[in-house]
């Protein structure tokens, strides 16, 4: 060192997210590791001038960081020497008080009672030498015991820092009166005024013991946590990692809140540096090079007749036209417009984001990178059950002629039309699923809503069940179709787990009218409709097959389980193409491929819905060789079944690979995350990335551009939206999937 200075050991802190520089700033990519000055990276330039003190000896640089961001910082200070200092990780964010005592109790480890630079890594400051004489002029204080801290002369009232009052001037150093939150405009007006009120820059220097005493005196929890954590760290190259069950127990709270509003005797100096924190689209307004008209345009941006604009794209092309004191930023995937005077407040946004388990705040948008397990979670619950069944448990039940409404106009009214009894059963199933998932709402009374309504007049002579319903709840049509008596076995099923008094008697009859008219007298399979004599079709099977397992799994009874085990032989040797890995959709009276085009038709929705069913199958009974049917179903789906430009399944394909139709409708998605949750570990691939990316294209195509609670059914091959109405009958493929990939999650 270099005679008289004070040994001073750095920390930079880099675990914040930068909400206020969304959509740029993200919780993967947050705003210090963005080159907002061309200059590199703020964390970048923040080391390098830990590292410009000057002296004799290199004095090591420590990094106070995410666990996740490791990969980040090793590219951003690649070939940067931090002279023995090291990257400290945390698993999860514990705020700066924890920050802090890290960076105390490792100099005091390694180093000795000697000075502490604790700095964040996401301010703009001017010329290095200025910070540094201005960390001079406070290090008499800090040896002296005192905790010193660093404030900017306000220059305008803002209320989007936190303010400290300070004394009189007393040499380098004014002693801190008290620390100050974001104040309000007026309040902030009067500080202004007052020359007393500085803006707090969150640069802390201290002497290590100084700080380790002062937790100990008022925040001994922290200070115990975080050293415990510490203590059994694990290093590598990459840097020293806290054990997470440790860290997560150390209470998340500031330095300010946990230290410095109760600490007595803190020395404030005045910066001799100009500083920005850059916590607001107007602050890089301010900072930035601007045009003759005073616009800052970064990106593909083409501007006409603007003034004193923010203008900045990520990926694509903005155009704007008049635009005066406007902030507009665009990414891929996300778009912020505001007055640059509110800028700083898109942390409202990110809050609305957060609480609606939006991705767009956490991830930055990019083709190559792989999904996070669970991703997902918080949004599919937030849509699941403050969005979607509220929505459909009010305006989409039918409280006049009885039953649910079919579809729903995107303004949430509902459309009077034909009632199918599938549907209904349906939706019968979707509230009670819904329920055993811990759905708070009315389901027992929907679940009661529903059975009222179908067996006021939704049964035949022979107990079956009729097939359409006009819109007042009269019989419209009386067919007795094999796939509505499927889906009401399924809804009974449902219904009686959750304690309806009718739905056992109800499926006991049901099964028996079944048995009676519909059981194929070959035993090979059901009849569509009692006496019928067309083309077979597997996709009734499919639905049968489903409730079949439903009854197993809700009653442990093997009767059930062996009505499954008839359709799982009748796919093995009828429905299922060896060569081809397809599954037919029509079929002769014999079970032989359907002539023409119709038995070339294949759906890729019901091979993910086949695959799902056959590996619960495989569970349920053991016979874990047809697990390899469901993996082929589920490989030839992937393979010819996409739309390579959405990645959606399409309607439907040849055989070979033909598409048939290039439409794709919201349930085959579904279907796609449920046989991918079902095949995942199954002895095969680990499909848990597949997972994430399957419920991630459902959002984006069919979710995210529909109003709140609805989903767009239809999207075009070009990925257009094309859907006039939101059926009812598609809530019950979204609640199954959605409830079973927060299962699946809860679970890994």
């Amino acid at each position: 060192m270099t005679s008289g200075m004070k040994r001073i050991i750095s920390f930079v802190m880099s675990g914040g997210v930068g909400s206020r520089l969304w959509p740029l700033s993200r919780e993967d990519f947050p705003k210090q590791f963005h080159n907002l000055s061309g200059q590199g990276s703020m964390l970048l330039r923040t080391v390098k001038r830990m590292s410009a003190r000057g002296g004799d000896v290199a004095v090591p640089v420590y990094l106070l960081a995410s666990e996740r961001h490791a990969d980040r910082i090793s590219q951003d200070l690649s070939g940067v020497d931090l002279a023995g200092g090291r990257a400290i990780l945390e698993p999860m964010g514990r705020n700066t008080a924890a920050a802090v005592v890290l960076a105390t109790e490792i100099t005091l480890r390694e180093h000795g009672d000697d000075l502490v630079l604790v700095v964040p890594s996401d301010h703009e400051i001017t010329t290095d030498r200025d910070f540094w004489n201005t960390v001079e002029a406070g290090t008499d204080a800090a040896m002296a015991g005192r905790i010193v801290v660093f404030g900017i002369q306000p220059d305008r009232p803002e209320t989007g820092y936190g303010y400290i009052e300070v004394g009189p001037q007393n040499a380098d150093t004014r002693d801190v009166i008290r620390f100050v939150e974001k104040p309000n405009e007026a309040t902030a007006i009067q500080y202004l005024e007052s020359k007393n009120f500085l803006w707090n820059s969150g640069i802390f220097l201290f002497r290590a013991s100084a700080m380790r005493d002062a937790f100990r005196a008022h925040a001994p929890k922290i200070w115990d946590g975080a050293v415990t954590a510490l203590d059994a760290a694990t290093s590598n190259v990459s840097g020293t990692y806290l054990p997470h069950d440790l860290y997560a127990e150390v209470p998340s709270i500031s330095v300010d809140y946990a230290i410095m509003e109760h600490a007595k005797d803190i020395a404030l100096v005045p910066a001799r540096f100009r500083w920005n924190d850059l916590g607001s689209w107007q602050s890089l307004l301010e900072v930035s090079s601007s045009d003759g008209s005073g616009n800052v345009i970064v990106g593909d941006v083409v501007a006409i007749d603007c003034e004193n604009s923010y203008l900045r794209s990520n990926g694509r092309l903005l155009s704007a036209i008049g635009l005066r004191d406007l902030a507009v930023v665009s990414t891929s995937d996300a778009t912020f417009v505001a007055p640059v005077t509110e800028s700083q407040n898109v942390r409202k946004i990110v809050e609305q984001l957060e609480k609606t388990g939006r991705l767009e705040t956490k991830f930055t948008p990019a083709q190559d990178r792989l999904p996070q397990v669970g991703a997902y979670e918080k949004r599919v619950r937030h849509w699941l059950f403050e969005e979607t069944l509220p929505l459909w448990s009010t305006v989409g039940v039918d409280r006049r002629y009885g039953g649910f409404h079919e579809a729903l106009t995107f303004d949430a009214t509902p459309i009077v039309k034909t009632k199918r009894m599938r549907t209904t059963a349906r939706q019968i199933y979707a509230f009670a699923v819904a329920h055993e998932m811990g759905w708070d709402g009315p389901a027992h009374d929907l679940i009661d809503h529903g059975i009222r309504f179908i067996t006021a007049n939704g049964r035949t002579k022979r107990g079956g069940w009729v097939k359409t319903f006009n819109p007042d709840g009269t019989v419209l049509d009386g067919a007795e179709d094999a796939y509505d008596q499927s889906f009401v076995l399924l809804a009974l099923a449902h219904a009686h787990r959750a304690g309806h008094p009718q739905a056992l008697g109800l499926a006991t009859e049901t099964f028996a009218f079944i048995d009676e008219y519909l059981a194929d007298s070959k035993l090979r399979g059901f009849l569509e409709m009692p006496g019928d004599t067309g083309l077979r079709r597997s996709n009734p099977h499919m639905h049968l097959l489903e409730s079949f397992l439903a009854w197993y799994d809700v009653t442990g009874n093997r009767d059930y389980l062996q009505r499954a085990a008839r359709i799982v032989d009748l796919f093995r040797h009828h429905l299922f193409d060896a060569e081809t890995w397809t599954l037919g959709e029509y079929f002769t009276d014999d079970w032989e491929r359907a002539p023409g085009e119709k038995g070339e038709w294949t759906e890729p929705g019901h091979h993910f819905e086949w695959a799902y069913l056959l590996s619960n199958f495989a569970k349920a009974s053991g016979q874990k060789d047809i697990i390899r049917h469901a993996r082929k179903l589920y490989a030839s789906a992937i393979a010819n079944g996409l739309n390579r430009t959405t990645e959606l399944a399409y309607g439907a394909v040849s055989r070979h690979g033909l598409p048939l139709d290039t439409n794709s409708r919201s349930w085959p998605q579904t279907e796609a995350v449920k046989a991918a949750i079902a095949l995942d570990g199954n002895g095969g691939p680990d499909l848990k990335p597949e997972v994430e990316a399957r419920v991630g294209r459902l959002f984006r195509w069919h979710i995210e551009q529909a109003p709140k609670g609805l989903w767009i059914d239809l999207i075009d091959e070009k990925g257009r939206a094309r859907a006039e109405e939101v059926p009812a009958s598609i809530f019950y493929h979204l609640v199954c999937a959605l409830t079973q990939y927060v299962d699946y999650i809860g679970k890994a």
